[in-house]
């Protein structure tokens, strides 16, 4: 029976049972607890429960309850209430209501655990039972199957399906219309995670749903915590992050998993759903608690043990146990309140007594006495819980502020991580991922500022991106620092782009950052290199180029560029080749047996073709031949017949058009003339005088008729250049009528132009008559435009003219300029500029650009001439200021100069240095090339001259202004009296303590540079252990270690030729004084003795300040002063202890303090009570002195070689002796082969590794005042 004044193992008295309830009823638990259980906690798979609208929670007295409104599938679960130290879990399952049945009602649905108190035994082992409690004869901690009432079991078997209960640890239900799938007809989410609240070490998942029918592809989901934090990078063993997709629903699930929260876990999250160009996202937070250690829990049910004759008793009395409370609490737990109630026993119950408390005050010995005194009997249990509790109770006090949890920076910036300490001379370790930092270069910077250690990242890359701990003893603070990537910009975007099939084709991209990733796609679909090559990528530092390799009509479309900071869009344009035709096919006439010939040109040397007469194919024969040489096609036809004659047709392959010519078969008739005219050609009928000049423009067409007479009908010659043009010549030719003829030229080219002679002639005779013909056209395109000059915003261009103006005269120019990474040109004059220079305005300083021109004449405008080379407008910049003289020598001159006010885009290259002599113009350059510097000297140059001095800033765009010496300067050296500038401080006696470094820095003035030397007491200087570096401008004086012998007046003397200077310093150099001498006690009276001494003889080199005198008792010697800075050699010392035997001790004291040593009293002093004075009698002291004797002799002894041998004996005397060792009478003290050693007079020679040598005769010998002492031995050496 347990005692009357201790507490039942269980806090409840009843508990509550698992229940299964239809779906939409009300499930109630009811838990009864003892008195003075104050805090009771309802729980839901590990997750505390406050009272909402899903839920109520109602306490009263010791009655407890739990209400859960209409339950449904979400509510299926494990529950557990918890009262102080017990705890005890139930289970809760809603099933599906049968066709036809109605739902329980609330009250058919309550569940009640009630235990009565006039059962008999057998009824209370039965709820016990159920409890999950071990029924009597039970052996402790065998679990006994749940029982449940038959109401239960018809609602469990009249369920075909089994609900699905929760299995993420941590999820938070849902109240309300909040857990109804229900879509916001404004947003994606079917289902938006929600706030849940879990406890240090638990789980919790947070889910949400989107509906997927409206959506053609997977939205795209994103975690955050607080504002920037995102998730996705942050996965591992401690967060998951999970998707799925139910087809049947077309419903998305995304759920993010914390495993084991952490406290550092809590705040606040946001989750982003999007799909193109919608945009849905909410917010929740998240709680973590910290599990309790020892917040209401009952040290004596934790540590009570119980005995193996109590379990027996309580066998034998009917007691059961729980097995379900004793694997969840320590210790064997007493369930003595569940025996039958036979009468209720009122006990006096006293205060409420924290265990805890009491042994925390406690010492440790004490700690057997409490337990046993509050009947706790696990001892080591207890001792390991209070160690663990002392431990968490203990404070962080070496931080006063630690680390924030996270910090984040952009890559390539700054980060500072900043800890104050509560010691400012405590010192602190940086970690990264657990390894300590390093310092190494400028990457990491640590710093001290008073109570502040500071941490400083450098230059922030990925690599960055890591968990840092700050060390301070023990103790840590640590934090994450995430280093975000800033968004890669575009700087460039894609231009479109219009191709013929079959060309290549290039979109080039400029971005912000170089190593950017960029991706391409096509008309929303990924690009990737293939093997086929069609599509290859190019990264050129910040440029990325798409190459598109042959381009089809399919390639056609819109191409996209992206980067994490944008994209870039630009469309495509793929257009059929269009077949140009250079020359046409002639119709031709032809007569018997002559060759005809069908020719034309177009422009695609690869087209083939082919040739048809009448529509029907012609295939080559012996007569018919089918050429095809680049870009000509010709058919010809041998030997003419009359059915040669018809329609020919070229049709090239893949284009949609025909090229027709006919060919017409000529009869030769002869005629009878029966009168003849000369012929006679009319070129004044058509407004023309012979030789006339007829002007055509390039490309257009030139037909000319020519009326001619005769008779017969004279036949028709055109010429140039003696080559006879006939009527099937292409595109040139002539064509022959009864009273005229007619001269074509189609798209007349410039080799067209010439002198065309037309010859008419029959048999009466001929006629001849010169033709002009003028090909005009527009000119060739300028040449190379150069740039003349530049200057900040224009430049100076200049071209040749076109070396052919196309037959008309040049009219003027255009020009144009584009930026050198642009592809637009933009025009700089609308009217034609007549000069062949150009200055251009407006443009940016420090932009690269490039120019073209192009040439006008009345026919139109030239192609462009070829680029100029690239160049950037800057100017100048401005003349360098305060130009200065430093220093003159005989052949030198410094000089000195700032520099200019204004650089300008281009930079400074360098600043050029020049002189002249006075009333010349010729300026020489001071030395080859640019310097940097703004400091220049100047060497070699002729002494006794009068030279004036200039410089210039040079950059791209030349040398600016010059920055001239108001007079000349004459290249003589300027004698400056030396003259030492000592400083202030060195003006009085230097005083420094033995051991301190001794480093003066004298400067002085003259020139030339004088002649420096050291003197101490007028001799010179010993340079062992002095070190002097002398300069143009200064003397340093060095002592490493300063001695008491560097005191002294030490002298430097500067000198040039018979003028000097003179300075002197005194060093004084200091050390602790001596003790004094001759501690004696003077005089005693009562309680006082009087004291004297002699001062030290060494006072450290410097002055006595005074004297500390202390006390100690003889019983203790404990010291305790009785004056400081005591200026006297004597003094007397009071009020001391009658009874008490005192020693007196004196140290001196100086600057540098307290000497070393004291000098002590060799007499002591007894206080004597005042009165009767006892004298001691007198006994005679016992003289112990004696001369050395050896007790025991040295013996002979035999060693084999190589291993240490010891030779010893023992030896008496007072005063010790003096004792030496000997080999055949030779001293071994300064021998290292031998060691000596005397340990309470025993004396030991040990001899190192003997070797045959070492054999022979050993001696000891000890002498004293009073005698000496000998003995020997022999020493034989054996070799093994």
């Amino acid at each position: 029976m347990p005692e009357a004044g201790r507490k039942t193992g269980s806090s409840f008295t009843k508990k509550p049972r698992s229940a299964v309830v239809n779906a939409g009823s009300d499930a109630r638990f009811i838990a009864e607890t003892e008195k003075g259980v104050v805090k009771v906690r309802w729980q839901r798979d590990g997750v505390d429960m406050v009272t909402s609208e899903q839920w109520t929670i109602t306490s009263e007295d010791t009655m407890h309850s739990l209400t859960i409104h209409s339950a449904s599938n979400i509510d299926n679960g494990v529950y557990a209430i918890i009262a102080g130290s017990s705890k005890v879990k139930f289970e809760l399952k809603v099933k599906e209501p049968e066709k036809g049945e109605d739902p329980a009602t609330p009250n058919e649905a309550e569940l009640r655990v009630t235990t009565k108190a006039a059962t008999d035994a057998s009824t209370e082992n039965f709820l016990g039972a159920t409890n999950g409690e071990a029924a009597p004869g039970a052996p402790i901690g065998e679990k006994v199957p749940e029982v449940r009432s038959t109401s239960e079991e018809a609602l469990e078997t009249s369920s075909k399906e089994k609900v699905p209960s929760p299995s993420q640890k941590g999820t938070v239900l849902k109240s309300g219309s909040e857990g109804t799938a229900q879509q916001d007809a404004a947003g994606l989410f079917l289902e938006k995670p929600q706030s849940g609240t879990v406890m240090v070490g638990s789980d919790i998942s947070f889910t949400s749903q989107v509906q997927g029918t409206n959506i053609l592809r997977k939205p795209n989901i994103r975690w955050f915590k607080g504002k920037w934090m995102d998730l996705a990078s942050k996965t591992g063993a401690h967060l998951q992050l999970r998707e799925t997709y139910d087809r049947n629903t077309k419903v998305y699930t995304f759920e993010m998993q914390i495993i084991q929260a952490k406290t550092n876990d809590a705040g606040g999250y946001r989750c982003e759903v999007s799909d193109k160009d919608k945009f849905d996202c909410c917010n929740f937070e998240l709680s973590v608690h910290e599990v309790p250690v020892h917040e209401e829990m009952d040290i004596l049910s934790q540590f009570r043990r119980t005995s193996l004759a109590a379990v027996g008793s309580r066998k034998r009395m009917g007691t059961s146990t729980s097995s379900t409370d004793a694997g969840e609490e320590a210790g064997g737990l007493d369930f003595s309140a569940l025996l039958k109630k036979r009468g209720e026993v009122k006990m006096n119950e006293g205060p409420k007594i924290d265990v805890w408390e009491i042994l925390q005050k406690a010492p440790a010995s004490q700690y057997e006495k409490i337990a046993f005194q509050y009947g706790i009997t696990d001892l080591r249990g207890m001792l390991k819980r209070l160690k663990r509790m002392k431990k968490e109770e203990k404070k962080d006090t070496a931080f006063l502020r630690k680390l924030d949890t996270a910090y984040q920076v952009d890559k390539g910036q700054k980060m500072k991580l900043v800890v104050e300490v509560a010691n400012p001379d405590a010192e602190v370790k940086w970690m990264k991922n657990g390894q300590e930092i390093q310092v190494s270069g400028s990457k990491f910077i640590f710093e001290n500022i008073g109570n502040k250690r500071v941490l400083t990242i450098n230059h922030c890359s990925l690599a960055d991106d890591a968990a840092y701990q700050c060390v301070l003893g023990e103790e840590k603070s640590i934090t994450e620092l995430f280093v975000r990537e800033p968004p890669v910009l575009i700087i460039q975007p894609l231009e479109d782009q219009m191709v013929m099939v079959g060309e290549r084709v290039e979109f080039e991209l400029e971005v912000s950052e170089e190593g950017a990733l960029v991706k391409w796609e096509w008309n929303g679909q990924e690009l990737k290199r293939e093997e086929t090559f069609k599509y290859r990528f190019k990264k050129d530092g910040k440029k990325h180029t798409l190459f598109i390799n042959e381009a089809t009509k399919e390639d056609a479309g819109h191409y996209t560029a992206k980067t994490n900071g944008g994209q870039s869009v630009a469309e495509l344009l793929v257009q059929e080749k269009q077949l140009e035709i250079y020359q046409n096919i002639a119709d031709l006439t032809v007569k018997a047996q002559e060759q005809a010939i069908f020719k034309c040109e177009v422009s695609d040397e690869k087209v083939q073709g082919k040739w048809f007469k009448n529509g029907v194919e012609v295939m080559p024969s012996d007569r018919l031949q089918l050429t095809h040489i680049g870009r000509i096609h010709k058919l010809v036809i041998d030997n003419v017949r009359p059915q040669d004659q018809g329609d020919y047709t070229f049709v090239p392959d893949g284009f949609a058009f025909n090229l027709s010519a006919k060919l017409n078969f000529l009869e030769v008739k002869i005629d009878y003339v029966p009168r003849q005219d000369p012929p006679k050609i009319h070129l004044d009928c058509l407004g023309c005088v012979p030789d006339a000049t007829i002007i055509v423009v390039a490309g257009n067409k030139l037909r000319l008729d020519v009326p001619i007479s005769g008779d017969p009908v004279p036949t028709v010659v055109w010429t140039k250049a003696d080559k006879v043009i006939t009527e099937m010549d292409g595109r040139v030719h002539v064509e022959n009528h009864p009273e005229h003829c007619v001269f074509i030229m189609e798209g007349a080219e410039r080799s067209d132009q010439g002198v065309y002679t037309v010859l008419v002639q029959n048999p009466a005779g001929e006629d001849r008559a010169n033709i002009t013909v003028r090909v005009v056209d527009v000119p060739d395109p300028p040449e190379f435009p150069k740039i003349l000059s530049v200057g900040e915003d224009c430049c100076t261009v200049q071209w040749d003219p076109p070396a052919f103006d196309g037959g008309q005269p040049v009219l003027g120019y255009v020009l144009e300029r584009k930026k050198k990474k642009s592809y637009r040109w933009m025009r700089l004059n609308f009217d034609l500029w007549k000069e062949t220079t150009y200055e251009a305005k407006r443009m940016i300083e420090g932009v690269v650009y490039e120019m073209r021109v192009y040439a006008v004449n009345c026919i139109g405008m030239s192609r462009h001439s070829p680029a100029s080379k690239p160049f950037v407008p800057i100017a100048p910049t401005s003349e360098p200021t305060n130009l200065t003289v430093e220093d003159v020598s005989d052949t030198t001159i410094t000089l000195r100069w700032r520099a200019p006010e204004k650089v300008g885009a281009a930079g400074l290259d360098g600043y050029l240095v020049e002189y002249c002599k006075e009333g010349s113009d010729e300026w020489l350059p001071a030395q080859q090339g640019l310097t940097d510097c703004n400091l220049l000297l100047i060497r070699d140059l002729p002494t006794g001259e009068k030279l004036h001095f200039r410089v210039k800033a040079v950059n791209m765009a030349g040398a600016s202004g010059a920055a001239v010496l108001s007079q000349p300067v004459t290249i003589r050296e300027i004698i400056q009296r030396p003259r030492i500038c000592l400083p202030r401080n060195l003006r009085q006696k230097m005083v420094k303590v033995v051991g301190e470094t001794v480093n003066l820095m004298i400067p002085f003035q003259g020139k030339p540079r004088p002649m420096v030397t050291w003197l101490k007491e007028e001799q010179p200087l010993d340079l062992k252990s002095i070190t002097i570096r002398n300069s143009d401008t200064d003397s340093i004086f060095f002592i490493r270690k300063a001695e008491r012998m560097h005191s002294g007046s030490y002298q430097l003397q500067v000198q040039i030729e018979n003028t000097k200077d003179t300075a002197n310093i005194h060093l004084q150099v200091i050390d602790k004084p001596g003790p004094p001498l001759n501690v004696k006690i003077g005089e005693v009276w009562g309680l006082n003795v009087a004291l004297s001494w002699v001062p030290p003889k060494d006072d450290g080199n410097c002055e006595i300040s005074g004297y500390t005198i202390q006390k100690a008792d003889k019983k203790t010697m404990e010291w305790f002063t009785v004056y400081e800075h005591y200026r006297r050699a004597q003094c007397s010392v009071s009020e001391l202890v009658v009874g008490n035997e005192y020693f007196f001790r004196v140290f001196t004291e100086n600057m540098c303090g307290l000497s070393d040593e004291a000098c002590q009293s060799k007499d002591s002093v007894y206080i004597q009570k005042p009165g009767t004075e006892y004298k001691p009698p007198s006994y005679k002291q016992h003289d112990f002195t004696e001369p050395p004797k050896f007790t025991r002799p040295l013996m002979n002894r035999s060693v084999i070689c190589g291993y240490n041998a010891t030779l010893s004996c023992a030896l008496r005397g007072s005063p010790k002796p003096k004792v030496i060792w000997c080999k055949n009478h030779v001293d071994l003290s300064a021998d290292p082969r031998y060691r000596m050693f005397s340990n309470q007079g025993v004396l030991t020679l040990e001899i190192r590794k003997p070797s045959p040598f070492d054999a022979g005769t050993y001696s000891c010998q000890a002498a004293n005042h009073l005698g000496e002492a000998k003995s020997e031995c022999k020493l034989e050496v054996r070799v093994p």
